[in-house]
């Protein structure tokens, strides 16, 4: 037997009823998206009682209760979740703004940041700061103006960046480039390890003079991808072959420092290049050479930035950033930190070698 309704339900329900008879459409079934009122007119309640039926909240009698529920199910109706964030105190939007003006690490990091928060049924506002300070100040003001719940903040670099401070009422997470403040949340790649990972897959490729070409001594992810490599050969007792230079993160500079290289007599088979554009650079300066790769010397490169590794000839090694891996974390602590749970200081995501034929032949 059913519960009896309360005389709240009883009111409700008898004026709701007089309503339905004259607005109820005839066939709700056949509109292409249910509405709150269909449910209720369907099962001749109150909006009111339809809502709290949904919601499975008090003072609703069961048998009304299984009313709506059949309602709902017969005209396949979903509540809308916008309306349901609203009333939690909350929108169901992150705002992401990033100063990566070619989106090739922000895009990836997107990516991840919406096959995140998909499942959360969290959309993800977009902005560009274009690597312009007071432009991302003001599009932080203009998304906290919109009510997000949250904001990841993306740069297009690895170094450590300047916090925007905690008083914004909703969290921040710092993406890529690392905030300098350890209460912040930051995530982005570890580019120590990366360092190891190429020297260490030289070396489990049998080779022992690795040379290194470094990118732009003034950005640390430069830096500390010289640390890593230096550690990994230091474990072996090694030491690099011929002189560690730094320039440009191009082509040109690539050609060049092998050009020296070469000039210069050093004995190496293998170089470590800090990008993979240094990496197309070497491979096309030890090809005029003569220079058979990976037979002669293994070239690897870093960033797996596939336009240039999948055309590479050979196809190049190279280190992936894990960026996608980077925003779906990112996305996940800030969800985190809007559910009461946030997260503090720098967390390094490992990065990925993907073999490729530059550096140990294919079978």
């Amino acid at each position: 037997m059913g519960t009896a309704q309360t005389p709240e339900e009883m009111v409700n329900d008898a004026h709701a009823a007089k309503l339905a008879s004259a607005s109820r459409p005839a066939t709700p079934e056949l509109r292409q998206t249910a509405r709150l009122e269909d449910v209720a007119a369907l099962a001749n309640v109150s909006l009111a009682t339809a809502s709290k039926a949904l919601h499975n909240k008090p003072r609703v009698s069961e048998e009304t209760r299984q009313r709506v529920l059949n309602a709902a199910h017969q005209l396949n109706y979903s509540p809308n979740r916008l309306a349901q964030s609203l009333a939690k105190g909350s929108t169901g939007f992150i705002g992401l703004i990033t100063s990566d003006l070619q989106g090739r690490f922000s895009t990836p990091i997107l990516i991840g940041a919406e096959n995140e928060l998909r499942a959360q049924s969290t959309s993800v506002l977009l902005a560009n700061a274009r690597g312009d300070e007071a432009l991302e100040r003001a599009h932080v003001e203009k998304f906290l103006s919109l009510k997000v719940d949250g904001l990841l903040i993306v740069q297009r670099n690895t170094d450590p960046r300047p916090s925007l401070g905690q008083d914004f009422g909703v969290p921040l997470v710092y993406v890529y480039g690392p905030s300098n403040d350890s209460n912040d949340c930051s995530v982005t790649c570890d580019n120590v390890d990366a360092g190891r990972i190429a020297v260490n897959h030289l070396i489990s490729c049998g080779k022992r003079k690795i040379a290194i070409i470094g990118g732009d001594e003034t950005y640390t992810s430069a830096t500390d991808r010289t640390k890593g490599a230096l550690e990994a050969l230091a474990e072996f007792g090694l030491e690099p072959a011929g002189p560690l230079r730094y320039g440009r993160w191009d082509e040109n500079w690539g050609r060049a420092a092998t050009r020296l290289l070469l000039d210069q007599s050093v004995d190496f088979d293998a170089v470590v290049c800090q990008s993979d554009q240094l990496a197309r650079g070497c491979i096309d300066a030890l090809k005029q050479a003569g220079k058979r790769i990976p037979e002669d010397v293994a070239v690897i490169g870093h960033d797996n930035w596939k336009v240039l590794t999948e055309s590479s000839r050979p196809p190049l090694t190279s280190i992936d950033n894990e960026t996608e891996m980077i925003g779906r974390r990112a996305a996940r602590y800030l969800m985190d930190a809007i559910n009461g749970q946030p997260h503090h200081g720098v967390d390094y995501v490992p990065c990925r070698l993907v073999q490729r034929e530059s550096t140990l032949p294919l079978d």
